[in-house]
């Protein structure tokens, strides 16, 4: 057999198709680019007989012969919903292969825009999300349920659970999802698929009876592990690592008393595989500003390895300008922090952490020099792929790793330049009160407003005009 043919069918052959109607020809190697489990692989193995009817879309059916060619969406796309493009895909067998078209380009927040919103259809004030970094799907809280979401932002289910209000959620496998309530005690996890709770840890000792119904404020997890921060009614707080194999806890990490800024329970942790560090951090905020802490814990032996307390611990060169969130970025092993009077961003080496670690970014855009400080404004943070975006109230912007840096010293104040993302219109729908990148997408929640804003880049590098 001469070599490019199977069963007597050469991979330049020409196969015919009827189309609800309408004819195609195509070659049979346009045919088998969709994986040889796709029924188009297996009708191009017939080779140039009649053609073969197949009572489905043609229209449609062109779309997704314009992907076989080239992998990417034609402009024609756009007269057709995401979902009636996935239904035919799935009955053609290359549903993977249009997820592939779909996907959206990589995030460059300079180029970002305002993409779709994302309503839960019930309670749709947004308590927390968790967005799959693979895919970009989502697992959202809403009062006491949760909405799943898959990687086309296609809702799949909702899940109505026992508690009134979930106030935390992380998806930790990809039907799973660990959900917690400042108003309710335990950790508590949840099979999206079939709508069931499948276990709960609650932190108890035996030896301090002061200790029962206390609730988690953080949820963090890595390949073997879960991590929730609990606390009790007076205070006291710990973290309490869960094996996830077998659900039982395997270690008790950072109890505190919890009477101070600088011994609360932690509401944000991140864990660092690459350094075997939990990342954890407190904030709050009175009258006198803001105050809290940034503590490092060795997840092996428990013990903390870094901490600062701000004001107050000398180790800021800034005093006075505490920070106002706190966000890591695991790939380049940076910690990041937004100072709260000022509003400048700066980060430090978690491996090579300091008395007064701190680097400050230096802003030169002469446009925006003035635009960070919002003397006590909300503001948050997010890493994602060499980049931080940064809520100011009702303002969007990005710190971007400037281009040609890669060689330069690391970490230094010029490695990053600041551009705004959204408009003026953007900043009226509300206080930012959540940011999270995944799957090549921006996240964001406002104060009491309904659903989540998807940024995505906003140009058209995945179209070809036909």
């Amino acid at each position: 057999m001469r070599e490019g043919y199977s069963g007597g069918v050469a991979a330049g052959d020409r196969v015919k198709f009827n189309v609800g109607g309408k004819l195609f020809e195509t070659t049979v190697t346009t045919l088998r680019s969709g994986g040889p489990d796709s029924l188009l692989s297996a009708l191009s193995n017939r080779g140039a007989k009649d053609p073969v009817f197949i009572d489905r879309d043609p229209e449609i059916f062109s779309i997704l012969l314009s992907i076989l060619r080239s992998n990417h969406l034609p402009s024609a796309a756009k007269r057709f919903s995401d979902q009636e493009l996935i239904d035919e895909a799935i009955y053609f067998g290359i549903d993977s292969l249009l997820r592939s078209a779909l996907a959206p380009t990589r995030l460059n927040a300079v180029d970002a825009s305002l993409f779709t919103t994302v309503s839960a259809l019930s309670d749709g004030i947004v308590s927390d999300f968790d967005a799959d970094g693979a895919d970009g799907s989502l697992a959202v809280a809403h009062g006491g349920q949760i909405s799943v979401y898959d990687w086309n932002l296609g809702r799949t289910g909702t899940v109505r659970t026992h508690l009134d209000f979930i106030s935390s959620v992380k998806r930790i496998r990809p039907t799973v999802a660990a959900i917690g309530s400042r108003f309710a005690s335990g950790l508590h996890l949840y099979d999206t698929a079939n709508g069931r709770r499948v276990h709960s840890t609650e932190w108890v000792d035996p030896k301090d009876v002061r200790i029962y119904k206390a609730r988690v404020h953080a949820i963090a997890h890595c390949e073997d592990s879960i991590f929730a921060s609990y606390d009790c009614q007076h205070g006291e707080n710990c973290i309490l690592a869960i094996d996830k194999s077998t659900m039982r806890v395997s270690s008790e990490i950072g109890r505190m008393m919890g009477n101070s800024s600088k011994n609360m329970v932690p509401s944000k942790l991140a864990y660092s595989s690459e350094l075997g560090l939990l990342i954890g951090s407190s904030i709050s905020a009175g009258a006198f500003g803001f105050s809290g802490y940034i503590r490092l814990w060795d997840v092996r032996s428990g013990k903390v390895v870094w901490e600062t307390n701000e004001p107050g611990s000398g180790r800021s060169s800034r005093f006075g300008d505490s920070f106002a969130d706190v966000d890591v970025d695991l790939d380049l092993g940076l910690l990041f922090k937004i100072c709260s009077k000022s509003g400048d961003l700066a980060m430090a080496d978690l491996r090579n952490l300091s008395d007064d670690p701190w680097i400050y970014l230096i802003e030169k855009n002469p446009s925006m020099a003035k635009s960070g400080s919002l003397d006590g404004g909300n503001m948050v943070i997010n890493c994602y792929r060499k980049q931080v975006f940064v809520g100011r109230h009702r303002e969007l912007d990005v710190w971007s790793r400037a281009e040609g840096d890669e060689n330069g010293v690391f970490p230094r104040e010029e490695m990053y330049r600041r551009n705004y993302i959204d408009k003026v219109e953007d900043s009226e729908r509300g206080m930012i009160k959540k940011i999270q990148s995944a799957g090549d997408r921006l996240f964001v929640t406002r104060e009491a407003t309904e659903g989540i804003e998807v940024w995505q880049t906003s140009c058209d590098s995945g179209l070809i005009i036909l």
